[in-house]
């Protein structure tokens, strides 16, 4: 009986990013515990990842998914799936828009009645993260500052395509 080929290493098992990705989603996590620890407030079922677009819609008030995505700084695609769990969960619905073929996003009486709430633990966290670069000797503000000055100066996607460019299993 022959025996199978040795499977290749998985790569996966090094990661230089996976560490900050493990520290940012265990941060959310406590930021939710706060939320799921709050025994009054409405904020029950809310998840983190929520909130800047909660709080942009109530400065701003309705808009348009694309509107919203680029206040935040993310897709269409992102946002309108963000939107459809957010109304699923009963913290936004969708209104009229400008003319019959729009529709806008807008808070429910829900989550204009947690909007304080929410502003309240948006500053309480920016300021622990102040506090905690503060305590550290590189802040994380800025590494992300030198990356992106560093990527103006040469793309992430061509230093990934030259390195595949190397590597003769892209081929």
């Amino acid at each position: 009986m022959a025996q199978d080929a040795p499977s290749p290493p998985d790569p996966t098992h090094e990661s230089l990013w996976r560490p900050l990705r493990l520290l940012q989603a265990s941060m959310d996590a406590d930021i939710g515990r706060l939320y799921a620890e709050a025994r009054t407030g409405g904020t029950a079922g809310l998840k983190a990842s929520w909130v800047m677009e909660l709080l942009r819609l109530h400065a701003a008030g309705p808009m348009t998914i694309t509107e919203l995505a680029e206040s935040v700084g993310r897709t269409h695609s992102a946002l309108s799936q963000k939107v459809a769990a957010m109304r699923a969960a009963g913290w936004v619905r969708t209104v009229p828009g400008d003319d019959a073929r729009s529709k806008k996003v807008a808070l429910t009486d829900r989550a204009r009645s947690v909007v304080g709430r929410l502003a309240a633990e948006w500053r309480a966290t920016e300021a622990a993260l102040a506090e905690l670069e503060a305590e550290i000797p590189y802040p994380l503000s800025r590494v992300v500052a030198d990356i992106e000055q560093a990527l103006a100066r040469r793309s992430f996607h061509d230093r990934i395509a030259e390195k595949l460019a190397e590597d003769p299993s892209w081929d």
